[in-house]
């Protein structure tokens, strides 16, 4: 999608397919006496959409938190491309990119230099093409001029989600990155998506409350509740795993059952 790198096509990929691009063991987080996160272990696959699904305080928005180096785990470790995030974060940092329903861009700037500001930061080749790229893709052309905080809630997270493509990363986090948008956007945001994870073999870690969504877009899921992993593993095998029609169900039986191994 950006003039960068021409080396990952899908044969590359598919001999990456599989490998863990992202590792994470035993990552704990404590804020005082409570326990956000609790020995919380997993793989992010290359080329995968990996959902995680839980309520409300189960620990989502601080796993992704720690991922991003904004707080710093209380144990545990975090290994990305194959290394320690804790000594490589600006390396690694580069190569991957965040969007969240719960974090604005800033308000002053226009939505071209909005874009701009982060095109320089990762360094794109021919930012102002970029720029005009993902404006395009997200329909805010004809806001490019325009002061971010004229925006509606559902145009400030497609420029969000435009800004977290902008340098083509490698792996995308996502905190509830449909809430707000309307139902023909989120439509489009989840086959572009899917189409990266095809085409460019991007790997994505995804939030979200839709559990239809969910669904539709995870090739796995992790639930989690209270900081621990639940399960993880296909829709498929989720629902398998607790006897249920569909992930909602097994959700709620997840969320009510009291000892999960």
């Amino acid at each position: 999608m950006s003039g960068k790198d021409n080396s990952r096509r899908p044969d590359d990929q598919t001999k990456k397919a599989h490998q863990a691009i992202l590792r994470v063991r035993g990552l704990t987080k404590a804020f005082g006496e409570k326990e956000a996160l609790k020995g919380v272990s997993f793989d992010l696959l290359t080329g995968e959409i990996l959902g995680i699904l839980g309520p409300n305080g189960a620990g989502k928005t601080t796993l992704i938190h720690c991922l991003l180096g904004l707080i710093a785990p209380t144990s545990g470790k975090i290994e990305v491309f194959g290394l320690e995030f804790s000594r490589h974060r600006i390396k690694i940092l580069e190569r991957m990119n965040f969007a969240s329903n719960y974090v604005s861009l800033p308000l002053s700037l226009t939505l071209w230099e909005n874009l701009m500001v982060y095109a320089l930061i990762y360094r794109v080749p021919q930012p102002g093409k970029r720029c005009h790229e993902m404006l395009k893709l997200f329909d805010l052309e004809g806001l490019a001029t325009s002061p971010a905080r004229k925006l509606s809630s559902g145009q400030m997270m497609r420029l969000c989600l435009a800004k977290a493509l902008i340098n083509d990363p490698e792996i995308l986090l996502l905190d509830e990155p449909t809430a707000g948008l309307d139902p023909e956007m989120a439509r489009k945001t989840r086959k572009l998506l899917k189409r990266l994870r095809q085409e460019r073999g991007l790997s994505v870690i995804y939030t979200s409350h839709n559990l239809q969504e969910m669904e539709e877009i995870s090739d796995r899921v992790a639930l989690i509740r209270e900081g621990r992993l639940l399960a993880l593993g296909s829709a498929e095998e989720i629902r398998s795993r607790f006897a249920a029609q569909n992930l909602e169900e097994a959700f709620f039986r997840a969320l009510e059952e009291k000892n999960v191994s």
